[in-house]
């Protein structure tokens, strides 16, 4: 009998979604070479028939533009999915850092109590949608007390607006200091094969306070993925153009290691990502898997790690493939 998708309660929300999450970085077209529209609504919607109820999006990926798609691909549905989506990364004021530039416009880190309320409202509208089940914060603003932007977010919250809090790319003083201030039901970090770093700072941390955790980067911006070979080029804004990370000598020796975890793949007729996305998501610790897709066969085949049990032998033989095969890789430049 085939497996079902599989669902994990969201900290002490009430909210459940499935392990995989559809990331929609990629939709918004900044940073990826530019985007389709029509694709990533097929994306979204293809996700949603295969399964996949959270949909991660934000702002910033492409100023709107990401946000403005999943609402249009939810559109009738919206009962069907988990929405998160994110605040904090701004560039209707100039509060806060400056943090870069994007298509023209400068975006600053603020997550200033007012500056919360005009962005939720904003999301709102582009999501088409009254409430946001997951209201995250994109990136930590050192300008603003996080009391000041809890209040905000619990604020929110009372007003049915969003249902859950979560923070993002946050430090564990800053994990203690929302956890000090309110209900922490969520925390979205840049985790994969290549990036365990959290295993011994934040998720320990997630487990004493039952908080949910969604990995994002579990491809590795596509280099786990078994697709990104020594010849592949980049081109454009791609963020991967001029990545250390995606040297030759470090695609080759990617190719390698997800060579040596094929035959565990063939044996549940997987793909090496589905695998890859599978060991992530049996990690202790990590909720859901964030997975970025933009056309229908990406998206299909990301939903379906989230039926694969892996046992517990083959996951022990994964994880000596990673430490042995992966030892001396150039970890340079992160995703």
């Amino acid at each position: 009998m085939r497996n079902k998708m599989q669902f994990r309660p969201m900290g002490h929300s009430g909210i459940s979604a499935s392990v995989i999450g559809l990331g929609t970085w990629a939709m918004g077209g900044w940073k990826w070479g530019g985007g389709d529209d029509k694709s990533s609504i097929d994306a979204v919607r293809a996700s949603m028939d295969s399964g996949v109820t959270l949909i991660d999006t934000a702002p910033a990926y492409g100023l709107g533009r990401s946000e403005t798609l999943v609402g249009e691909a939810v559109k009738g549905r919206r009962d069907e999915v988990v929405l998160a989506t994110k605040c904090g990364l701004v560039w209707h004021t100039d509060k806060g850092n400056y943090f870069l530039d994007e298509d023209g416009k400068k975006v600053h880190r603020y997550l200033g109590k007012e500056s919360i309320f005009y962005e939720a409202e904003q999301s709102l509208k582009r999501l088409g949608t009254d409430y946001i089940d997951l209201y995250i914060t994109h990136w930590q603003d050192s300008t603003t007390p996080i009391a000041e932007t809890m209040e905000a977010l619990l604020t929110l919250k009372k007003q049915g607006k969003i249902r859950a809090i979560g923070i993002s790319n946050a430090s564990v003083e800053d994990f203690r200091a929302y956890v000090a201030a309110g209900q922490l039901d969520a925390i979205q970090e840049c985790y994969s094969m290549l990036d365990r770093g959290i295993e011994h700072t934040l998720l320990p941390l997630c487990k004493q306070y039952d908080v949910a955790m969604l990995s994002y980067s579990t491809l590795a911006l596509g280099l786990l993925s078994g697709k990104v070979a020594a010849d592949r080029v980049f081109e454009g804004d791609d963020l991967r153009l001029n990545n250390p990370r995606f040297s030759i000598e470090n695609r080759m020796k990617i190719q390698e290691f997800l060579q040596s975890i094929e035959g565990i793949a063939k044996a549940h007729d997987l793909s090496v990502a589905q695998t890859v996305i599978a060991w992530t998501l049996a990690q202790a610790g990590i909720t859901y898997a964030l997975c970025g897709a933009r056309n229908v066969k990406q998206a299909t085949e990301n939903a379906d790690a989230g039926i694969v049990r892996l046992t517990g032998d083959e996951l022990d033989q994964i994880t000596r493939a990673i430490e042995h095969d992966l030892a001396d890789f150039d970890n340079s430049a992160t995703t």
